[in-house]
This record gives C-alpha cells, structure tokens and sequence, in this order.
C-alpha cells in the first residue's frame, strides 16, 4: 500500500493507527469526500490477539458494504458462546437468538487476516495509508489545526483520530492515561493459537468458550477449520504469586494453567500445543476526555477494558463511525466543535460504562450462577445477552436498561438466597496445590497427577 502525498498537503483527518478502529474511521470520512491519511506503524498483515466478533460488528461491516470481503476470508460462524466454571461440567450455551438483538449471526476470524482487509478497504474509499510510519511527537492540538511528526516528516490536518490502541499516543502526550483502581481489571493474559482443539459439531462448533474460575478465566475461539485461539487470564497479584511459588515463566504459564483445568483438559486431548505463550498485562484504563481540541480518541486509545466479552473490535469500530460523521459534521458546520466533543464524550462513556459493570458483575460468582442458570423472570437473561451481541452503543435500549437493573437486583439476592441451583466455585491454586500434593480429585475429573 505505498502511497506518496505531499506532506504540505492539510488533510481533513490525520488516523493514528490501522487496525480495525481506524480503518472504519477512514473509510467513513473517505465516503464522505473528506481527506483522510492512516499512520499505521506495523507492516501488515500482523499477529494480533482477539478473533471473536459480535453480531453488531457484522452489521456495521454490511453497512459499509464489507460482508463480502469479510466472507471471503477464511472464518468460522458463531452464534453464541459457550460459559462453564473450571470443574468438570456441561457448558451453558448463550445463544444470540434468545437476546435482543437485531442479528445473532457473527464470525471467529483471524485478525491479521481481517485488519489487513478492513485498511484494504479504506485505502479502496479513498482514505492514503502509510504503513511502517510511526507518529513520534504530537506538534500541535487544536480545531481545525493538528500537527504530528512521523518517520517521514511533519503532517497537518483539521482533525487528529487517535486510534492507536494500546499505544494511546495522544493519551500518553496529555497525561490522561488512568490504570483502572478496580483490583478485578487489574489483569494479564496469556495466549497462543492451538491445532486440532476438539470443537461441537455443526453450528454450536463456532461458540467460542468461557471457562471462568477465582482467579480469572480461559478462553477458546476457533477461528480457522483446524486452529484455535486459547488464553488465560489471571488476576495481577494471582500471576505474580504463581510465578514466585512454581518458579513458571511468564511465557510459560498457559500451559500451566490449562494443565490444571479439567474443563479445558476435556478439549485438548488431541491438540498440537504450542510450546510458549504470548504475554499482555495491565491493561485495563481510560483517557479521559475522550476528546478535546483537534482531537477524538477512538476505541482502545480511548478506553480498554477486560476482554471477557469480546467487545473491543465492537466499541472501536462503533466509535469510529460515530468520530467519522461528527468531523465531518464539523467541517461542514453543522455542529460546533464543542458540541461535537460533548456528544462523543457522553456516547462513549455511556456505552463503557455499561460494558465495565457487567465486567464487574462477571466476576461475582453470584451473578456466574445466575447467570449459566440461561432463564429469568422477565426475560432479564436476554438483556445480558443483548449487550453480549453488541446492542449497547450509544447506549442500551429501555427495554435492556431496566431488565439489567433487575438482573443487578437479582444478583444481590441471590447472595442471600438461593434464587437459582448453587455452583461449586473452582480455584486454579486449590487445583494446583491438590495436584501438587498428589491426590486425585474424581469430582473435578482430574485422573492422572500433572
């Protein structure tokens, strides 16, 4: 994708960052006839975690007439996503029909397969890429007036995009990046891709799954007919005292993990395992204002939260058409500046906001059991589900706000109260120490010692 602008040229939007977020946002400002540059500093395509879409995403991508592409792209279809506790047990499949959603249709894909195609896309709208060209200093931030520094030299535009993910360039040059206090998002994660992973026949095959225990939670998304995506992620303070005691590198300690859960055993009897990890940590935060003078920041570079619920492409890509339309309602004067900023800032804190409460629930074993219960008085169940689709930006519906005050309610009965079946809770440390000390433990399904 080489491209040669003159840099004296003022561009309508400088994009920071290629991935998904902001492709979306350069192709949107391009459609719209505006000038839009990406600075992507990767070569694509490029490793990246995080294979699961939800249907949400798939509709925004029909929207701008992408499904095509998408399609052809090696993927598996997914339909919901399977939930169990780390013991020995039948998952409880959440299936996206029974929610409110507009489509329950989505796809497991590989993402350097699909970021590759979304910049594609952009590039085909209209919008220059730069890959390889990383933004070293922020020149200057204000409307109608942005200046970045790159590899090959000084750019200006109107508007700055910040979609730079984890990297939160802008965030980082005003300060504004927040760690998140909460000890729950205080995590790290491990991963890598399997072979030959035991899935269900059919349709169900697609469903990504969840196996929650204390510490935290494992991950398994098939994304290809034969690979897939496997990770565990740990409490901060459980990784660090696991490293301490069992003496397990920190690129070795999915391999740990998963060789003392049964509920993941159960798929991996078969499996080609790779022999060492990928490592991610700390990676809960916000920046806030999500936006300012010459600025928006857009998805990741703005707020990353836990990924238990796959929702990071979704919040990325949706915030990225919503930055999109309102540059360009600015530049066309349809919208004051600062009223653009208020209306963006409000959008995005009302859809994270809702997303890191059901985080925090997820890691209350009352709500897990009220939960993989998969039924509730008033539908309350397929409120959950709806945000787990994605019908959550700007905000949930009505119908989803109250059935989600009432499943909150719920939850804090059923700590007093047994509302639904009790869960035994697993602990990956209990399971280790068991196992270390060499007994055998017939209910979790463990037959044979690590």
């Amino acid at each position: 994708m080489e491209t040669s602008p003159s840099d004296n040229e003022i561009w309508d939007a400088i994009i920071i960052g290629g991935g998904p977020t902001g492709a979306v946002a350069g192709i949107e400002l391009a459609r719209r006839g505006r000038r839009a540059i990406i600075l992507e500093k990767a070569e694509f395509p490029r490793f990246h975690v995080g294979e699961s879409l939800l249907p949400a995403t798939l509709n925004l991508l029909k929207e701008l007439g992408l499904e095509p592409a998408l399609r052809a792209l090696p993927h598996v279809r997914k339909f919901g996503a399977d939930f169990a506790l780390g013991g020995k047990g039948v998952p409880t499949e959440i299936d996206f029909s029974h929610g409110y959603c507009r489509s329950y249709e989505t796809f497991n894909i590989e993402r350097s397969l699909f970021d590759a195609m979304l910049l594609r896309g952009a590039e085909s709208a209209g919008a220059k890429v730069r890959q390889g060209t990383a933004v070293r200093e922020i020149l200057s931030l204000a409307d109608g007036d942005v200046r970045v520094r790159t590899d090959a030299g000084e750019l200006r535009g109107h508007y700055l995009l910040d979609a730079s993910g984890q990297g939160c360039v802008v965030g980082r040059h005003l300060g504004t990046r927040q760690s998140a206090n909460e000890s729950y998002l205080r995590k790290v994660a491990y991963f890598n891709h399997f072979q030959n992973v035991s899935r269900a026949d059919g349709p169900k095959g697609g469903n990504p799954l969840i196996v929650m225990m204390d510490e935290g939670w494992f991950w398994l998304i098939p994304i290809t007919e034969h690979r897939t995506s496997i990770g565990m992620v740990l409490d901060a303070d459980t990784a660090k005292r696991i490293t301490r005691e069992e003496g397990i590198s920190p690129d070795r300690m999915l391999a740990w993990g998963l060789n003392r859960c049964p509920a993941m055993l159960t798929r991996l009897r078969e499996a080609v395992r790779p022999e060492t990890n990928n490592v991610a940590a700390d990676y809960s935060y916000r920046c806030r204002p999500y936006a300012g003078e010459g600025y928006f920041l857009v998805g990741d570079a703005a707020a990353f939260m836990d990924p238990i619920f796959s929702t990071g492409i979704f919040v990325g890509t949706q915030a990225a058409m919503s930055t999109a339309r309102l540059v360009d309602d600015i530049l066309e004067a349809r919208v004051s500046p600062t009223g653009a900023r208020r209306q963006y800032c409000r959008q995005f804190e009302q859809c994270t906001d809702t997303l890191f409460k059901l985080i925090g629930q997820y890691y209350d074993h009352s709500f897990r059991e009220l939960f993989l219960q998969g039924s509730g008085p008033l539908a309350v169940h397929r409120a959950v589900i709806g945000v787990l689709a994605g019908n959550v930006f700007p905000r949930p519906p009505f119908k989803l706000r109250w059935r989600l005050w009432v499943f909150d309610q719920l939850v804090k009965l059923n700590r007093k109260y047994r509302l639904v079946p009790r869960r035994r809770q697993f602990s990956l440390l209990k399971q280790a120490a068991l196992l270390r000390n060499g007994k055998r433990q017939e209910v979790l399904g463990v037959g044979t010692k690590a």
